[in-house]
């Protein structure tokens, strides 16, 4: 299953990570939590969610990871303020792998400079500042657009899960699919 990295760090909004993160380790996946510095705990801004960093932004790439989950609240917005998370959001965005982003979560993208000609969906919020950098704005429950799958509110968690799934399963059969056609 995939190895999926959880960027995230204090004001998260609670129930837009454990949703997600519950179907996530259901259907097998592992989730390493990704933020500021390795063994801090950050809490959701709501029920005060404890989630306990496995490692360090700084530290990763995003080849050491499967998909990535951005988690929304005020977390996104506190990330890009960090020269760390945001490269390693563009570098994600770029590699092809999947990224799966909720509410807030565009902000991260939007300040690394990767949501130009895309679509997207986020909290109403930040419609004019997805507009702003380059992207179009979709107000549905879930938007797949390549390797991106967002989502608008907590209300389209269902959606985005089985989006993400899907997103999930359909990137591990690509990548499964090379190494079959080598052992023949």
């Amino acid at each position: 299953m995939s190895r999926i990295a959880v960027l995230i760090t204090d004001m998260f909004e609670d129930v837009g990570y454990t949703k997600p993160a519950g179907a996530f380790r259901e259907a097998g996946h592992d989730l390493v939590h990704v933020g500021l510095s390795a063994g801090e705990t950050v809490h959701g801004k709501a029920d005060r969610t404890p989630v306990t960093i496995d490692r360090s932004v700084s530290d990763l790439s995003p080849d050491d990871f499967d998909a990535l989950f951005i988690p929304g609240g005020y977390s996104p917005d506190k990330l890009r303020a960090h020269d760390a998370p945001v490269e390693f959001v563009r570098r994600f965005v770029e590699s092809g792998k999947p990224v799966l982003s909720i509410c807030h979560a565009p902000q991260l993208m939007i300040t690394a400079q990767v949501l130009k000609g895309r679509r997207v969906a986020g909290w109403k919020s930040v419609a004019q500042d997805i507009r702003n950098a380059g992207a179009e704005y979709v107000d549905r429950e879930v938007v797949v657009d390549g390797n991106i799958v967002s989502s608008r509110q907590p209300d389209d968690i269902p959606a985005f899960i089985e989006a993400s799934l899907a997103k999930l399963e359909e990137a591990a059969g690509r990548e499964a699919r090379p190494a079959a056609a080598g052992r023949r």
